[in-house]
């Protein structure tokens, strides 16, 4: 699948959010290894803290259905502009795909990819705890 399709997967997905109160719109599209794609938004919470963002739907959903092992990400906003991951998705990427492909799509700047390491150099992993 390439990026492009991904992320137009990510824009169908975005259209699901949930957003009553900041009325940003995020939207994600996971390619698991085996070429299953998992969709995920935003969605929000009266108690903000209970808000999940579009990156971690994505992966929850996943890793629910007994997926493991992804390529990449595609993640888009309804503001227009590029939307990186948040730190808690950093780290929740780095958890299942520290090689895998960020790609970020907006109206107004186009395509940007990173892999997850770049955007958590340092992250967490189960090496650091045993």
């Amino acid at each position: 699948m390439t990026d492009k399709e991904l992320a137009m997967i990510a824009r169908e997905a975005m259209e699901q959010a949930y957003v009553p109160y900041s009325h940003f719109k995020v939207g994600a599209a996971l390619l698991a290894k085996d070429g299953t794609v998992f969709k995920g938004c935003n969605i929000e919470n009266a108690s903000y803290g209970a808000t999940n963002c579009a990156e971690r739907t994505a992966i929850f959903k996943a890793v629910s259905e007994g997926y493991r092992e992804f390529e990449k990400i595609a993640i888009v906003a309804s503001s227009g502009d590029i939307a990186s991951p948040c730190g808690i998705c950093r780290q929740v990427l780095f958890e299942f795909m520290p090689d895998g492909k960020v790609i970020l799509d907006s109206d107004e700047k186009g395509m940007v990819t990173y892999l997850v390491r770049e955007l958590l150099p340092l992250g967490f992993s189960s090496k650091d705890i045993k």
